[in-house]
């Protein structure tokens, strides 16, 4: 019997943080859990870092973490993000794909973590080999193009029937985000099954593009100036005249 890439190992990264913007917010606690096949117990490995700056009150409503409590027991962000990179580098090692809900938000915000806090880029620290993403949201948009309402991580647990039991709290959205990218497999075979992780990768950055375009035209026509980022799983780095930055941190220059 064929394995699909949905039956088969998966692990599951997510973050909670001090706010929403990738540039400028700090990760606060983060988890990587790992299940090799549905229903097997999962390992999970969870961080609490001391971002350095103050938690806003909102994210605190949001997660539920102190500046009391990080400074506490949270360990330096330059310990922490150095070692959520490590995990996920054992994970591409392995061949292990990642599920990552929202993935141009985690790993941009861990990617610009580590510039600021030991002066690389995830794809520097994660070395030679690839990262392999799955990403719930963009799979549920994918598969289920036109239907109505949100489509936040709870939104899709429900949708899809999976549990999610202490939403934003990293470790519990790592598990259910694991579980639905399983769940949406489960559910449309056809459309995903017959993909290998590597080419599920890659056409998760074509599907993303489509719809961030597809917002954005919806956003250009309701004259909202927001625009959208078409990059996938990672936003690009860039420098302060906007050129999008190289491996070596060097601004580039536009033939």
């Amino acid at each position: 019997m064929q394995q699909h890439w949905y039956t088969g190992p998966l692990a599951s990264f997510d973050t909670e943080t001090t706010g929403v913007d990738v540039e400028t917010d700090r990760i606060v606690s983060a988890a990587l859990v790992v299940q090799l096949t549905p229903g097997a117990p999962a390992r999970t490995a969870t961080w609490l870092a001391d971002p350095g700056v103050p938690i806003p009150e909102g994210a605190r409503a949001i997660h539920g973490i102190s500046d009391e409590r990080v400074r506490a027991q949270g360990r330096p962000a330059r310990t922490v993000v150095a070692e959520l990179a490590r995990a996920l580098a054992e994970q591409a090692r392995a061949g292990r794909p990642v599920v990552v809900m929202n993935a141009p938000y985690d790993l941009t915000l861990l990617d610009r973590e580590l510039r600021r806090h030991r002066a690389v880029s995830l794809a520097e620290a994660l070395g030679p080999q690839e990262l392999l993403i799955i990403d719930p949201r963009v799979l549920d948009k994918h598969v289920d193009r036109y239907r109505k309402g949100r489509r936040t991580l709870t939104d899709l647990c429900a949708h899809y029937g999976v549990e999610l039991a202490g939403a934003h709290d990293a470790a519990a959205d790592a598990t259910a985000s694991l579980e639905l990218v399983r769940a949406i497999g489960s559910r449309y075979p056809a459309a995903l099954g017959g993909l290998s992780v590597a080419e599920l990768h890659l056409r998760q950055a074509i599907w993303h593009a489509a719809q961030a375009r597809g917002l954005q035209n919806w956003f250009d026509r309701s004259g909202t100036p927001e625009r959208v980022d078409v990059s996938w799983p990672l936003r690009p780095a860039r420098c302060g005249c906007g050129r999008r930055l190289s491996p070596e941190h060097s601004c580039e220059v536009a033939a």
